[in-house]
């Protein structure tokens, strides 16, 4: 498990350390650089894929994140021509990452001696791994089929783009974690499981897969108890965004990173506080989750995991990122709230969220 992250002079951090909780909750003001937490991950990932780690250097642009060239990734005030990463894990093993700066590449070269082996054993760089970027495959006719995604390395897509055909391979399989079993649904398939979650969003959804493997299609249907079956252009966005999310985290072993960017988009508020809620219940059974969001509900549904005791209050991090004037100028400081055992927050800072959701646990 990831537990602290450092960086230096990258994107808007000249330089700043964060812990990381097997949930960690990454949320304040747009452009303050939560994204830019997520991407220091996502570069080291895809400097790996590319082959460019753990000898060569980092690869701005790929499959999972395009920043341009290193002018992009640059602290605008940088004082030295290099873009660092630091990383420890739980089991005290601990990388850093040196990059030469050079305005126009779109590749730096690495710097720092080669991290141990090791590192590159850890979830960040294996197959057990999802992200899910906020920009995610809406109500589509047809979804794409990829045997070398789904079949090989068991991989849903950023977009979640082949969560359909996971699910048509997969949904006989039993979830890992029981834990994450939903309290309605008896049988321990994925496919059951997924309908019983996605039943919090959408109440009675049933999911029809249909696939046409000669031209590498697949097709979702859905309906509504004895309903018709309705294509999925003709249901909301939020069915469709939400999906990805729920088949991630119901598949995922103990072990697996997920990185999750805006969870509610396109959701009722029950439906946010409901997928706060499994993101915390994975939490607690050895998935670690880091989400970026701008949601109350989410974090209030976490809150109320924390209350009825399904997550310890120490497995949880929340850090805010806000922008303050230092001597006339904007930078970015990040306060990391804490969480007690009933779900209330010690430290609200100035626009945390909604005002009237601070005393949500004192209601129930």
């Amino acid at each position: 498990m990831i537990h602290s992250l450092k960086l230096e002079n990258f994107k808007c951090f000249e330089e700043q350390s964060l812990q990381f909780k097997s949930l960690t909750l990454l949320s304040g003001l747009n452009s303050t650089g939560k994204s830019s937490v997520l991407q220091s991950l996502l570069l080291l990932r895809q400097s790996y894929q590319q082959d460019l780690l753990p000898e060569t250097g980092l690869a701005l642009n790929g499959d999972l994140v395009c920043l341009g060239t290193a002018k992009d990734a640059l602290f605008e005030d940088a004082e030295e021509d290099s873009i660092g990463f630091t990383m420890t894990w739980s089991n005290r093993l601990e990388g850093t990452w040196c990059f030469n700066y050079n305005e126009d590449a779109d590749v730096l070269d690495l710097t720092s001696p080669e991290v141990t082996s090791e590192i590159y054993k850890s979830n960040l760089f294996s197959d057990n791994f999802h992200y899910l970027q906020a920009e995610r495959i809406g109500p589509r006719a047809y979804l794409e089929m990829s045997d070398f995604q789904v079949r090989i390395h068991k991989q849903i897509g950023t977009r979640g783009e082949y969560t359909a055909h996971f699910l048509a391979l997969y949904k006989s399989d039993s979830i890992p974690n029981s834990v994450l079993s939903h309290p309605s649904e008896e049988s321990s398939k994925l496919g059951f499981q997924v309908q019983a979650w996605m039943g919090e969003v959408s109440p009675g959804t049933q999911i029809t897969i249909n696939n046409n493997p000669q031209l590498d299609l697949i097709n979702l249907q859905y309906s509504s108890d004895l309903s018709n079956q309705r294509r999925a252009t003709n249901v909301g966005f939020g069915i469709s965004y939400v999906l990805p999310i729920i088949v991630a985290v119901l598949s995922s072993k103990p072990g697996t990173l997920i990185l999750i960017e805006n969870p509610e988009a396109h959701l009722h508020p029950k439906g946010q506080s409901q997928i706060g809620q499994l993101l915390a219940l994975a939490a607690s059974c050895g998935v670690q989750i880091v989400v970026e969001t701008h949601s109350d509900h989410v974090l209030n549904g976490i809150r109320l995991a924390i209350n009825n005791a399904k997550i310890k209050p120490e497995d949880v991090q929340l850090h805010y990122f806000q922008r303050i004037d230092e001597d006339g100028q904007l930078i970015t400081e990040v306060l990391s709230p804490k969480i007690d055992k009933n779900g209330r927050i010690n430290q609200w800072p100035a626009g945390f969220f909604d005002q009237t959701q601070k005393d949500l646990i004192q209601l129930m």
